[in-house]
């Protein structure tokens, strides 16, 4: 580039580009529509400053970007890094806020600190470990926490434990040390001297499940009970075909199958005496022992 007489000449003659068809431009001082002057391979020409590029006026191989100030090299986003180099060149404040990388393949984008693919300046964890990073990262940067059982999944060994339980330190689920006890009364449940599931029995054990939580239920034991009338092998019998219709009904309610046990304890442990209608009453039962996870 030289200054002859108040003109502007730019003479450029670049591999597979020519400034004009003769080989040289005239460029008036005060002309602003300009542009980088682009080689063969569609990159700027440098002049023999390094922040400077050759610009040209209007030729068939200019770029569409418009250069105001004649010779200067464009940083569009204000983030220290000409465009040229650039491969971020749109940033807006709040990415360059917490800095750019001034060199490599990700040269003028935000730094991620962590690599965790989230960049520092909406990263609330930046700094994490590839440990932490193994499971994955939310969209704050932070360790996935998929359970939301507050144990990140990198160190969960229980990441599925369903939302509101209370975890220990590895996420696994607690146990309630106080066993939930539930007596069925047998003229409710059962028809008499039948095995079958009356219409009041199977709400009253959806309600019990509803008020659970079938992901909180570890475990239920069923035992059934009869009076003392007819023969020991015939009542323990009956109430092994009663603890299993429960069973069976609960694990069609999505129980897990073997979280459930049941069988019968025919006319053994009474809890009233059989020589009284109302005591015999009581005695035919289904007793529900159930051990729930707790709740947060």
């Amino acid at each position: 580039m030289f200054d002859c007489s108040g003109r502007k000449i730019l003479i450029g003659v670049v591999t597979g580009t020519l400034l004009s068809t003769a080989g040289f431009s005239v460029l008036a001082a005060n002309d602003e529509n300009t542009h980088i002057l682009l080689d063969s391979q569609g990159k700027p020409v440098r002049t023999v400053r390094p922040d400077e590029c050759v610009q040209t006026p209007r030729t068939p191989n200019t770029p569409s970007q418009f250069f105001e100030v004649c010779g200067a090299v464009s940083d569009r986003d204000g983030d220290g890094i000409y465009d040229d180099e650039d491969v971020c060149p749109d940033n807006t404040p709040e990415e360059i806020s917490k800095g750019v990388y001034q060199s490599g393949p990700r040269k003028g984008c935000s730094i991620d600190t962590d690599k965790d693919g989230v960049p520092d300046y909406r990263s609330d964890c930046p700094n994490n470990t590839p440990l932490e990073i193994s499971k994955g990262v939310d969209d704050r940067g932070c360790p996935l926490d998929s359970d939301q059982d507050g144990v990140p999944d990198y160190r969960d060994d229980c990441p599925g434990t369903p939302l509101g339980a209370a975890v220990d330190e590895r996420g696994c689920k607690l146990i309630d040390a106080v066993k939930h006890q539930v007596i069925l009364a047998g003229d409710v449940t059962f028809a008499f001297d039948k095995a079958i599931l009356t219409s009041q029995a199977k709400m009253t054990l959806n309600e019990l499940i509803n008020q659970i939580g079938i992901d909180f239920i570890k475990g239920i034991e069923v035992v059934g009970y009869t009076d003392s009338v007819g023969s020991e092998k015939y009542n323990k019998k009956l109430s092994d075909k009663r603890a299993r219709a429960v069973a069976n009904y609960l694990r069609q309610q999505r129980l897990r199958s073997n979280s459930i046990t049941q069988w019968g304890a025919g006319e053994s442990n009474p809890i009233a005496p059989n020589n009284t209608r109302i005591g015999r009453a009581k005695n035919r039962r289904v007793e529900l022992s159930i051990t729930r996870y707790k709740k947060r």
